[in-house]
């Protein structure tokens, strides 16, 4: 079994190889060829939780061709062509010292059920999701939009500025959080301009990127342009991010209709609606079975709350780049004996 930390899946994962797995995964996601189970946590009292998040992808893609090179590699059957594995990831919101987001993946050889890999996810859930959510930019927002906003200031904020970046020829993009010197620290490390206040940043923006975990709203209907794009990637068990406005007047679009489930399956600003309130999925849009946005004016949303394939995804690029560069540490879990 392949061992990778963190410092090999920064290393080896490409933000651009990235945004098109991803679009790949969705679209296999939408039409149905994924098997996706519904996300469980179990709680540690008012700590914080654990999440398990298993998925099987049918085709992975660039693992298969590198894979294909070496038939013997162990742990992976010649017949296999997908990649299956789980995500276990901790949020612990009063964390300090260490993210509040952790995790790690395993791979399994989805032949024989052997293990094949196990990768530190905490990066992978930080940049998967930034990339996600400028997919889903990249398709919704206007052909026009020059002015990015990105509120919070964490992990998420700042993956989001890098995934953002390609998206558009962004002419200004404003940083906004509730700590303004953090702002100003992320704005200083990342180019951006820190704004003094949450509308501050907002007002005039074309695309709004939500990155927070308040329970209360950081962006109102009343602040967007016409037009504008917001993005949320925000959870909180207590409340959201988002204005209900937001959702009751926006095009919706969604990974998958499941985050109509309650949490944590799915997104608590969603809760109560149905799924004619869902303009599409994401993978629907990169298909182009739904359409995207269809006029210069309506208000765009795409609320995230993480999918596995999404891990899985970003997982396979990193396995076909470790095997290929020999990068990580190989171990045994146990003698197979024939």
């Amino acid at each position: 079994m392949l061992v990778l930390r963190r410092s090999d899946v920064e290393a080896l994962l490409d933000l651009d190889e990235l945004l098109e797995a991803l679009a790949r995964a969705h679209a296999e996601l939408s039409a149905g060829a994924v098997s996706l189970p519904p996300r469980i946590a179990a709680f540690a009292g008012e700590a914080g939780l654990l999440g398990a998040m298993p998925a099987y992808l049918p085709s992975a893609g660039p693992w298969l061709e590198a894979s294909s090179a070496e038939p013997t590699t162990p742990g992976r059957g010649p017949d296999a062509s997908g990649v299956l594995g789980c995500k276990l990831v901790t949020l612990f919101p009063g964390n300090a010292d260490r993210p509040t987001h952790q995790a790690a993946i395993m791979l399994f050889d989805e032949t024989n059920g052997t293990p094949v890999a196990l990768l530190d996810a905490t990066y992978v859930t930080e940049i998967r999701t930034a990339a996600a959510a400028a997919l889903a930019a990249r398709l919704l927002a206007r052909d026009d939009a020059r002015v990015l906003a990105v509120l919070g200031t964490g992990a998420q904020a700042r993956s989001h500025l890098r995934a953002f970046a390609g998206i558009r020829d962004w002419g200004e993009v404003r940083v906004a959080g509730r700590d303004p010197e953090k702002a100003e620290a992320v704005a200083a490390d990342t180019g951006a301009t820190a704004a003094r206040t949450f509308e501050e940043a907002v007002r005039g923006a074309d695309v709004v990127a939500a990155t927070t975990h308040a329970d209360a709203p950081v962006v109102l209907r009343d602040w967007l342009a016409p037009g504008a794009h917001v993005s949320s990637v925000g959870y909180n068990q207590e409340g959201s991010e988002l204005d209900p406005a937001i959702v009751s007047e926006a095009t919706i679009v969604v990974e998958t209709r499941a985050v109509l489930a309650p949490p944590p399956a799915g997104a608590l600003e969603l809760s109560g609606l149905d799924e004619s309130a869902i303009h599409a999925e994401l993978g629907e849009l990169v298909a182009g079975t739904r359409p995207g946005r269809t006029s210069a004016t309506e208000i765009t949303l795409y609320k995230s709350v993480g999918v596995a394939v999404q891990d899985l995804a970003a997982a396979a690029l990193v396995l076909a780049a470790a095997r290929e560069r020999g990068a990580g540490v190989d171990i045994e879990l146990e003698e197979i004996h024939a």
